[in-house]
């Protein structure tokens, strides 16, 4: 029995991946619902380093400018020595460059970079569903059935997929039965978010960095707050109010004018290096901490799950608007071995900080992860130089053939493909397809390498086009003369060609009646081809028809959220029937005896 989804997708869980997930599906159109049982948004500071590639992410997404100001850069560390103060920068501080505009990590604690995210997400007309707990789901083939415990009672949502961004206790990942591997670190930690007097606020301080009794004050850019860090002893209680902690930092820092006044949020966990077994368990998937755990050093248990739910999301879409589900399948090949590289990285981090090295190079950055080895990249054996399949695509400020400046990421920010060429302007274009924007670079093209910052960054001959997907990644670099190779590709991720109407003649244009629609072809062979290429107008019509009553279930569903609506029922069954009466003259095409009259002839 097939059931009506009620939803495209289930998010549960309101985390950074889940957000940036919802974004992702919003601007797409696609019909979400997204759940924490938390009654609230999370208020602590936990995740508070924003990573460069994760600013080019923010950036396409529409809110980079604002998380930007809802922090600021990290300060510099200031040992607190028997000999006196030492200070240390934690990062490199380096300039942008124009292939990368981002070079520097910020600072923003977690509960500031949620909230530019519900904000944005609230833009997009959605929001978040706080106090609705998933108590379970099953699921078929054709999709989930979740049950969602709510402050109004049980409700049953059918969903198409389910996506579990429900942190590293992720009760989705847990249901399913998948294993959640690793090993404990053997350091126990506390943080806290506190207001506190008696530190300055332009640096980060640190006391003990020699000794087990070392604790840290992070100023909280953004807030008024400070992050107070400190490595525990696991068989010991410790008193996480404000009273308890202003002992705990006297004790250690040997500072007693230093008082903390409030404690906004505060933890004492064991710090833990995870990887799930998998991804996914056909129509349901793991994103984010549900999916891997990292210690906090290096900054890259936040940034790595944003990342998670930027490949998830276009992929989910393009799926859903008709793309081989096999698409879904590169989301575990891609991310998981990304994971485990950074969770390499988070360990090697922690036993540096053990050893007092606290500084930070580009290898936390992530601009250097890519996919070369994914199904989704188009190798190029003969490429020994530029930018390769797999690859992050670069920036480059440009110049619009109109005079104006602007940058390839803002040409490639939105949901769609985007196609270069290079010095092509002799070269047939390729054919427009939905969902991909073509731009030429060069004489004769829409796009100007004025400071020939384009060909430096991706090492482009003549000739040669370079395919980006929506999550800014280079999916091919081809020649002109392998375009069809590229249409290819393009049709297996469900870029398609834009169907072209067929002229309505009334005549011919010397004036003669045009020949009757009944009349029939001159010979068998004719007639094959002739019904070969109506076929294909009535698949591709039928495609569209199923999606435009897709989408008309949306905005139904939509609507009836806020009252019921004649004019979009109308639509609806409009599309519904339509639907069913093309899928009965296709089928009595396929079964015409003429046909069978024919299949003689070759």
């Amino acid at each position: 029995m097939t059931h009506t989804p009620d939803t495209d997708v289930i998010i549960c869980g309101t985390g950074a991946a889940g957000l940036t997930l919802a974004i992702d599906l919003a601007r797409r159109n696609v019909g979400f619902l997204l759940i924490d049982k938390a009654a609230h948004p999370f208020i602590g500071s936990r995740g508070k380093g924003i990573q460069p590639r994760s600013q080019e992410v923010f950036e396409d997404l529409g809110v980079i400018d604002r998380i930007v100001a809802s922090g600021g850069e990290y300060p510099v560390q200031r040992f607190h020595t028997d000999e006196g103060p030492v200070d240390k920068a934690v990062v490199e501080m380096s300039d942008p460059t124009p292939d990368e505009p981002y070079r520097i990590p910020l600072l923003v604690p977690q509960f500031l970079t949620e909230r530019r995210l519900r904000e944005r997400l609230t833009e997009l007309g959605h929001a978040p569903h706080y106090s609705h707990e998933l108590v379970g789901f099953d699921q078929d083939a054709d999709g989930v059935t979740a049950r969602i415990a709510t402050p109004d009672g049980e409700r049953t949502v059918r969903a198409s997929y389910l996506i579990g961004a429900d942190g590293g206790s992720s009760f989705v990942r847990k249901a399913l039965g998948i294993g959640f591997p690793g090993k404990t670190l053997g350091v126990r930690a506390i943080v806290a978010d506190v207001l506190v007097d008696g530190v300055s606020s332009d640096t980060w301080h640190r006391w003990g960095e020699d000794t087990a009794a070392q604790v840290s004050m992070c100023p909280l850019y953004g807030t008024d707050m400070f992050q107070l860090q400190a490595p525990i002893p696991f068989d010991v209680d410790i008193d996480l109010s404000a009273e308890g902690l202003t002992s705990f930092l006297h004790e250690r820092s040997g500072r007693t004018d230093v008082v903390i006044h409030s404690v906004s949020w505060a933890s004492a966990f064991e710090m833990n290096a995870r990887l799930a077994d998998t991804y996914r368990r056909e129509r349901v998937f793991l994103t984010g901490d549900a999916a891997h755990c990292h210690p906090p050093t290096g900054g890259q248990g936040l940034n790595t799950s944003v990342q998670d739910a930027y490949n998830l999301g276009w992929k989910l879409a393009a799926v859903l608007d008709g793309a081989p589900e096999s698409l879904l399948s590169t989301y575990e090949k891609e991310r998981r071995p990304i994971a485990e590289a950074v969770l390499g990285l988070s360990e090697r981090l922690l036993e540096a900080a053990k050893n007092r090295d606290t500084h930070r190079g580009r290898e936390v950055s992530q601009l250097d992860l890519g996919y070369l080895d994914s199904p989704l990249s188009m190798t190029s054996p003969d490429r020994a130089h530029g930018v390769r399949a797999g690859d992050r695509a670069p920036d480059a400020p440009v110049t619009g053939a109109g005079g104006l400046p602007t940058r390839l990421f803002t040409l490639f920010q939105g949901p769609h493909w985007t196609l270069l060429g290079h010095d092509v302007d002799d070269a047939p274009a390729p054919a427009p397809r939905t969902g991909l924007h073509i731009h030429v670079i060069g004489g004769g093209g829409d796009i100007l390498d004025t400071g020939g910052h384009v060909h430096s960054a991706y090492g482009l001959s003549s000739g040669q086009w370079v395919l980006v997907r929506p999550d800014g990644y280079v999916a091919a670099v081809v020649g002109t003369d392998d375009l069809d190779s590229l249409a290819t590709y393009l049709d297996a991720v469900g870029i398609r060609p834009v169907p072209m109407a067929q002229p309505h003649h009334t005549g011919t244009s010397a004036g003669m009646p045009a020949p009757s629609p009944s009349a029939a072809p001159r010979t068998r062979r004719e007639h094959r081809r002739v019904r070969s290429a109506a076929e294909q107008r009535l698949a591709t019509a039928q495609r569209e028809l199923h999606q435009l009553s897709r989408q008309v279930q949306r905005d139904l569903r939509s609507v009836r959220r806020q009252g019921e609506t004649t004019a979009i029922v109308a639509r609806s069954n409009f599309a519904e029937l339509a639907v069913q009466s093309i899928t009965r003259l296709a089928a009595s095409l396929r079964t015409d005896p003429s046909d069978r009259s024919g299949r003689g002839d070759q």
